[in-house]
């Protein structure tokens, strides 16, 4: 089997895991009062949709690849091998347990260190984002690119913003600070696979957040990359892949947004 037949083959098999597991969702959607609630720490939760969707997730994915090795936010790791998973079954749980229709499947394939397919699965709103690697990113089959915005001054920006006890709060109240003179906006809309999907989809101009967990971005990195956005961690020395902070941006706008998150004294990305 070629290299691009066996993409093609995990991102159909991708798609078929996060589907089911968006029914799974859309079930506990439907009938919140079914819902036991545990809060892992401040502001961080988990439900029995979360463990039942990725519990889906690893029967679909690791059935149909039984080598494969796994990473799951619930679930854990398991022993390294060249191919695993990684998987966010229920991205944006505070949004889903508040009712706010804004939360999604993230499910990534990396090979020898390489991620190379990525899917972002939005069942409320039946959009579904994908991407592999030299075959573009789409949404719903459609191609789909970066925004062809050019100003600063006219870009909309997603972010993250800290909770609780997160010690990084201060940090990126200043990134905020520094940004929004320049730009026309920041949304702050609770899922960072989503946000990714949406630079990637020319919805957002750009996006950073610091301090992810891989299953957060495994897919969205794909996404981006495969729309054409231009993708790096804050400090220039790092990359996403391995600390968790994102920067990302149209490549029209990637050097000045860049400048103007950077422009702190010193090191806190």
């Amino acid at each position: 089997m070629t290299q691009v037949t066996q993409d093609q083959a995990d991102l159909a098999l991708a798609l078929e895991a996060a589907a089911k597991a968006g029914e799974i969702l859309m079930r506990y959607w439907s009938a919140p009062s079914q819902l036991t609630v545990t809060e892992k720490r401040a502001g961080d939760f988990l439900s029995q949709a979360d463990l039942e969707a990725e519990a889906s997730l690893r029967k679909t994915l690791l059935q149909a690849r039984p080598g494969d090795g796994w990473l799951g936010e619930e679930t854990g790791e398991t022993d390294s091998v060249s191919r695993r998973w990684i998987v966010d079954p229920l991205d944006g749980t505070t949004n889903f347990l508040r009712g706010i229709p804004h939360w999604a499947v993230s499910v990534a394939l990396e090979v020898d260190g390489i991620r190379r397919l990525g899917v972002v699965h939005d069942p409320v709103k039946s959009e579904t984002f994908s991407a592999s690697l030299g075959c573009g990113t789409h949404l719903n089959g459609r191609p789909v690119r970066v925004s062809q915005t050019v100003q600063l001054g006219s870009a909309l920006f997603g972010t993250g913003i800290p909770f609780g006890d997160m010690a990084h709060i201060n940090d990126h109240a200043d990134d905020i600070a520094r940004l929004m003179p320049h730009c026309a906006g920041v949304r702050r809309m609770g899922a960072a696979a989503l946000d990714l999907a949406y630079v990637a989809a020319g919805r957002l101009d750009g996006f950073w957040e610091r301090r992810l967990r891989p299953w957060d971005i495994a897919a969205g990195l794909v996404l981006l990359k495969e729309a054409g956005a231009r993708v790096e961690a804050l400090d220039t020395t790092d990359q996403p892949e391995r600390s968790g902070t994102v920067l990302t941006a149209t490549p029209a706008l990637f050097t000045r947004f860049a400048e103007v998150l950077r422009a702190y004294p010193d090191k806190r990305a």
